[in-house]
């Protein structure tokens, strides 16, 4: 099996870890070896937590610059943030979803326009998609399922082994009962964004 690198990046409360679990648990459904690291930051503050996924026979879960095979951006100017992980070749899912840093947020920064993250981001990879998460979450039935809807997106570009019926296992095992439909209804409209 070819190892497959992949990067998640989120602001800290929108559930990336949540989504790398469910992924993880959608891998071992199927035997296929995963290893994962996981970096915090300030995530309590609205910073930066980014996850490390390796698919396949990998020694580390360290993924260094370049290496990625594909990022999923919770954040589009965290995505940007992050994409010297990437390479000309990698396949990057974003949110256009702005979350504006607290220095923005009072005035004593400049949020980028999305063009412009969009454009610095293209010039950079393969492959850019990119989809408004929070809009198809609130459709799910809760702004909270933005990570799940994102997990939809990924595996709908179809560059991970794992399969769509085991990630959807694993969000009825992994996501909390009473969100079980809600997120399950969350992966299918990330899907049905990236194939439409």
């Amino acid at each position: 099996m070819n190892i497959k690198r992949l990067i998640i990046v989120a602001v800290g409360g929108q559930g990336n870890l949540l989504a790398s679990k469910v992924l993880g648990e959608a891998a071992c459904r199927q035997e296929i070896p995963v290893r994962m690291s996981e970096i915090h930051g300030m995530a309590q503050r609205g910073g930066v937590v980014e996850s490390a996924m390796i698919f396949g026979d990998a020694q580390s879960t360290i993924i260094s610059d370049g290496e990625a095979d594909i990022m999923v951006g919770f954040e589009p100017l965290e995505t940007l943030r992050a994409i010297k992980k990437c390479n000309s070749k990698s396949t990057v899912i974003t949110s256009t979803s702005p979350l504006p840093p607290f220095t923005a947020a009072i005035g004593k920064g400049v949020y980028p326009d999305m063009e412009s993250i969009k454009s610095m981001i293209r010039q950079r990879v393969g492959r850019l998609i990119t989809l408004d998460a929070n809009v198809l979450a609130k459709e799910a039935g809760s702004e909270l399922s933005v990570n799940i809807v994102l997990l939809g997106a990924l595996i709908a570009v179809d560059v991970l082994p794992v399969t769509a019926d085991s990630v959807q296992e694993a969000i009825r095992e992994t996501t909390k009962k009473s969100f079980a439909e809600i997120n399950l209804k969350a992966f299918d409209l990330g899907r049905a964004a990236v194939k439409a």
